[in-house]
């Protein structure tokens, strides 16, 4: 296949050097010194497996250059979706299927406002992946399973590809029969997770011994579950102790993305992970509390440091 990383940040690297490893023609688009470092160097995956380099078909900071794909990985922030999707329409032709992984519920949904209905996919990523250095991928913790589907979860031969060369390559990609639900799982786990241990400068392990934190968390979860039904998606009926319980399972000293990049003094996707929440829940009349105070307490940081 020919797939594009679009960008090539944590989850795009780490698929870009997997699918490089097994065979693809991987187009990976970057810019700046992680770019540089891709043409000079490689692009490096530094896992619990080892250290992986592959030299990507294409390593451009323009798309044009690339042409039409099979496949789009999409995985960029939040509030670059916008300027990132306009920069994929030159690699998009009438099969190409844009699979966004993305924080929070609404990127297949934005994602239709500038690319075509037909080529846009939906689905949900699961692995813990950061640059570390320019041209360097950095992934801790074994998991790594990526969900994805057509946007109605009809089977469809694109996403089969797409899905066999991933599990061929040495990840995990589940077959699914609603991937709406699948998106929203993982969103009522994150929207806690992200909300309070950025909020709260605080680790998984300081939520699940501390009561107070413990509590908030589990708020934030049954607001986030209670917004997802409203909405009609087909959440479980026990996902609000099945994430409690998953919660305890997480490694002690893992924090959100949010946290890290409050810490670093980078912009947040608050938009679109507590805001989202908030944002949801006005829109089908539930209340949602926790979610908006901590959207509230996250917001003077929105923008990063200046």
């Amino acid at each position: 296949m020919r797939i594009a990383t679009m960008a090539t940040g944590g989850i795009g690297g780490f698929l870009a050097v997997r699918l490089a490893k097994a065979g693809h023609d991987v187009a990976t688009i970057a810019r700046g010194q992680h770019l540089q470092a891709i043409r000079e160097k490689g692009l490096t995956l530094d896992g619990p497996s080892g250290v992986e380099v592959v030299q990507p078909w294409i390593a451009t900071d323009d798309p044009s250059e690339v042409g039409e794909v099979d496949a789009i990985i999409f995985g960029v922030k939040g509030d670059a979706l916008e300027s990132a999707a306009k920069a994929c329409l030159p690699m998009i032709g009438p099969q190409t299927i844009v699979v966004p992984f993305l924080n929070g519920v609404e990127a297949a949904d934005r994602l239709l406002d500038i690319l075509p209905e037909e080529n846009v996919a939906n689905g949900m990523a699961q692995v813990s992946t950061t640059i570390a250095s320019p041209g360097v991928i950095k992934q801790t913790g074994e998991f790594n399973t990526f969900t994805f589907a057509e946007r109605d979860s009809r089977p469809s031969a694109r996403i089969d590809a797409l899905r066999k060369a991933i599990n061929d390559a040495g990840s995990n990609a589940p077959e699914t029969d609603d991937i709406e639900r699948d998106v929203w799982s993982k969103f009522v786990l994150f929207s806690a997770v992200s909300g309070v241990t950025a909020a709260g400068r605080c680790t998984i392990q300081d939520i699940v011994t501390i009561p107070q934190l413990g509590e908030l968390f589990r708020r934030v979860v049954a607001e986030t579950a209670a917004i997802g039904r409203a909405m009609g998606v087909a959440l479980s009926a026990d996902i609000e102790e099945k994430t409690w319980t998953t919660a305890n399972t997480l490694p002690p000293a893992m924090r959100a993305s949010t946290a890290i990049d409050l810490e670093k003094g980078l912009p947040l996707e608050i938009e679109w992970i507590s805001g989202a929440a908030a944002r949801l829940a006005k829109k089908v009349a539930i209340d949602a509390p926790a979610n908006e105070a901590l959207y509230a307490i996250l917001l003077p940081h929105k923008q990063g440091k200046h």
